[in-house]
C-alpha cells in the first residue's frame, strides 16, 4: 500500500539545515520590543540620492523585466567600478551576472559550478547561508576553522581538502568577526588554490565597510582571473538590504552555467533598482569615505562599550559586525542559545547566537554577535539597557 504520508512531507535535502537563526532573532526581538542588534541591516535612510535616482526610473515606467543577467547601464558601471576600485579590467557582457542580491548570487554560483558530490572548504566560523548553499548545490561543506586571531589557516585547509575538493569560499571583510584578510593570507590562499586546481568563490559584500588598509580581492592576484568567482552587491555599501541587488563577477565559461541558474531561480533583479545603483556605483570617492568613517564611529560606540559592560571581544576591522565572549555571564549549564533569548527577555537587546556561525554548535555556545549597522541613537540605547541589566 502507497505510503500516504508521502504528500506531507518535506524534502529529504530540506531537512539538513534549520530556518535561518539570524532571521528569527529578528522576529524574537518583535515580539519582545527588543532593540535588534541580530540582523544585519541598518535602521538609518538609505542615501537620499539613491532614492531619488530609484523614483526617476520608476516615473520613466521602467518597470518590466531587465536583461535577464542584469541591466546593460549596472554591468558597464561595475566593470568601471572593479578598473578604478580594484585594478581589475572584465568584461562586462561575459563576466557580468546580475542576481537579487548577494545570497541568490551566491547560490547561483555555487549551482552553477559545483556537481553533486563536489566539496567546498569553508573557513569557520561561517556566515550562516553557506552550508544550506552547499546542500542546495548537491554538494558537501567541508568546514575548515580559522586559525589563532581569526587568521586565516591555509594548512588546515590542505589537511581538509579530499579529491572531491572543487573549491574554497572566503567572505572578506569577514561575517561574523570582522576580520579584514591581510594581503599577505590571500595570497597564499591563492597560492593553494593554484596548486590544488580549485575554484575561489568570494563573497565580498561589505567590501566597502573596513576600517583598516584595503580591501584585497583575490581576483586581482596572478593567475587567478580564470578561476575566482567574486560575488557581491548594492545592500550593505548603499544601506539597502531590502533591494535584492546583487551580482557575480566570474570567468566567461563559468558565468555561462551562472547565469542559467540565475534565469530559473530568479529571473532577474528589480529593473528600476539595478539602474539606480549603477549610478550609485560612479558616485565620487567622498561618498565611500564618509560610508567609512561613519561605520567607525558606530563601532566604536557600541564595543568601547561592551567592552566596559565585560563582554570579551576585539575591535573589528570590517564589516559591521563584533563577536563576543560571553561565557563569564552565563549561568550553569547555559548555551548561547539560551543566553541570547535570556538578553531579549531582561535586558531587551537582541543578539545572534554563536553556534549560528560553526557546524558544530558547541563551538559557538560561549559567543554571540552584536550588529552595529545602527544609529548612534539606537546603539546608546542598547548599551544603556545592558548597563541596567549588567547593574552599572
Amino acid at each position: 500500500m502507497a505510503d500516504r504520508t508521502l504528500h506531507r512531507r518535506g524534502s529529504e535535502r530540506a531537512s539538513r539545515f534549520t530556518e535561518s537563526v539570524i532571521r528569527e532573532m529578528t522576529r524574537v526581538a518583535n515580539r519582545h520590543g527588543a532593540v535588534n542588534l541580530a540582523q544585519g541591516f541598518p535602521d538609518f535612510p538609505a542615501p537620499e540620492a539613491l532614492k531619488e535616482a530609484a523614483r526617476r526610473w520608476i516615473d520613466a515606467d521602467l518597470n518590466q523585466y531587465a536583461t535577464t543577467w542584469g541591466s546593460d547601464r549596472l554591468r558597464a558601471a561595475l566593470g568601471r567600478w572593479m578598473e578604478e576600485h580594484r585594478g581589475v579590467a572584465i568584461d562586462p557582457d561575459a563576466q557580468v551576472t546580475v542576481c537579487c542580491g548577494a545570497t541568490e548570487g551566491m547560490m547561483a554560483a555555487l549551482m552553477g559550478v559545483l556537481d553533486p558530490g563536489d566539496e567546498v572548504l569553508v573557513p569557520e566560523p561561517f556566515y550562516e547561508n553557506y552550508g544550506p548553499d552547499a546542500v542546495l548545490a548537491g554538494a558537501a561543506a567541508r568546514f575548515v576553522p580559522l586559525g589563532p586571531g581569526f587568521q586565516l589557516d591555509v594548512d588546515a585547509m590542505r589537511l581538509a581538502d579530499t579529491p572531491k575538493t572543487r573549491a574554497v569560499v572566503l567572505n572578506t571583510p569577514h561575517n561574523p568577526t570582522g576580520r579584514v584578510f591581510s594581503r599577505e593570507e590571500i595570497a597564499e590562499l591563492c597560492r593553494y588554490v593554484l596548486e590544488r586546481d580549485l575554484l575561489l568563490i568570494t563573497d565580498e559584500i561589505y567590501e566597502e565597510i573596513l576600517y583598516v588598509g584595503a580591501h584585497h580581492s583575490p581576483l586581482a592576484e596572478p593567475e587567478m582571473a580564470e578561476r575566482t568567482i567574486v560575488v557581491s552587491g548594492a545592500s550593505k555599501t548603499f544601506s539597502v538590504t531590502g533591494w535584492r541587488v546583487g551580482w557575480v563577477i566570474a570567468p566567461p565559461d563559468l558565468t555561462a552555467g551562472i547565469r542559467k541558474v540565475h534565469d530559473f531561480l530568479t529571473v532577474g533583479a528589480p529593473a528600476p533598482l539595478q539602474e539606480a545603483v549603477a549610478e550609485a556605483l560612479l558616485w565620487p570617492d567622498a561618498y565611500f569615505e564618509e560610508l567609512r568613517r561613519d561605520y567607525r564611529e558606530r563601532r566604536d560606540l557600541l564595543v568601547g562599550g561592551l567592552q566596559e559592560l565585560g563582554f570579551a571581544c576585539e575591535t573589528p576591522e570590517g564589516a559591521y559586525y563584533v563577536m563576543t565572549d560571553v561565557g563569564a555571564m552565563q549561568e550553569d549549564g547555559e548555551d548561547d542559545v539560551a543566553f541570547a533569548m535570556r538578553l531579549v527577555r531582561e535586558a531587551g537587546v537582541a543578539t545572534v547566537p554563536g553556534s549560528s556561525f560553526f557546524h558544530r554548535p558547541e563551538d559557538g555556545r560561549r559567543l554571540v554577535r552584536f550588529c552595529y549597522a545602527k544609529t548612534s541613537a539606537t546603539l546608546t540605547d542598547a548599551l544603556q539597557r545592558l548597563r541596567t541589566w549588567r547593574g552599572r
